[in-house]
C-alpha cells in the first residue's frame, strides 16, 4: 500500500498486515515518520509525480489522507491520475468538502489551495461518504468551530449519524473509494 503524502503521522501506522511504504515532499514530517517508525520504507518526493518516483512499481492500494486540498486543482487531478495509475485495486481520498482555508506555517505545505466535492468525485468514479458530520461545525483541520466544544462535538457526531454520512455534500469532509479491479 502506497501512503501519498504520508506526513508524520499518518493513521495508516495502526494498520497491520500490508506493507505500507509512504511518499512526502516535506523532508522534516518524512525524518519524523522514520523516527517514528510509521511505515517500512519512505521516499522524499513530490506527489504530484508520483507515478515517476515509482516507475515499474504497482501497488495494491493508493491512499491520500488530507493531501489534494493543499494543491492547485489542475495538480489534484494529476495526482489521482498517478495514483490511479499506480494501484492496481484502490483508490482511496480523504479531504475536507469543498475549499476550507487554512493557512502554511513555516513552508509546511499546509496551506489550502483547493476544493473538492463529493459530485466531483462521483464523476471521477468515486464512492462518497461523508466525514465529521455538517461542515457548518468545522473550520481549519477540521476543529470544532463554536463553544461549548464538547456539545458541538457531540452535535457533529450526531449529524454524521443521521444525515452527512449518506449525503455527504452537507458533510465537514468526504471520504473518497474508486475500486479499480471491478473496471
Amino acid at each position: 500500500m502506497l501512503d501519498v503524502g504520508c506526513g508524520n503521522a499518518s493513521p495508516l501506522r495502526f494498520l497491520h498486515g500490508p506493507v505500507l511504504e509512504g511518499v512526502d515532499g516535506y523532508a522534516p514530517a518524512l525524518e519524523e515518520a522514520k523516527t517514528a517508525k510509521t511505515h517500512d520504507a519512505y521516499l522524499l518526493g513530490d506527489v504530484r509525480k508520483v507515478a515517476d518516483l515509482f516507475q515499474e512499481r504497482r501497488f495494491d492500494a493508493c491512499v491520500s489522507l488530507d493531501v489534494i486540498e493543499h494543491l492547485p486543482k489542475e495538480d489534484g487531478w494529476k495526482m489521482l491520475d498517478q495514483m490511479e495509475k499506480l494501484a492496481t485495486r484502490r483508490v482511496i481520498i480523504f479531504t475536507p468538502n469543498g475549499f476550507i482555508p487554512q493557512k502554511s506555517k513555516d513552508g509546511d505545505l499546509q496551506e489550502h489551495l483547493s476544493g473538492w466535492t463529493a459530485e466531483e468525485m462521483r464523476q471521477r468514479g468515486y464512492r462518497v461518504l461523508g466525514m465529521y458530520g455538517p461542515k457548518s461545525l468545522r473550520g481549519e483541520y477540521h476543529q470544532i468551530k463554536r463553544q461549548p466544544q464538547v456539545f458541538w462535538l457531540l452535535m457533529s457526531f450526531l449529524g454524521h449519524y443521521l444525515n452527512t454520512r449518506n449525503h455527504p455534500e452537507n458533510a465537514a469532509a468526504i471520504f473518497c473509494v474508486k475500486d479499480l479491479s471491478a473496471n
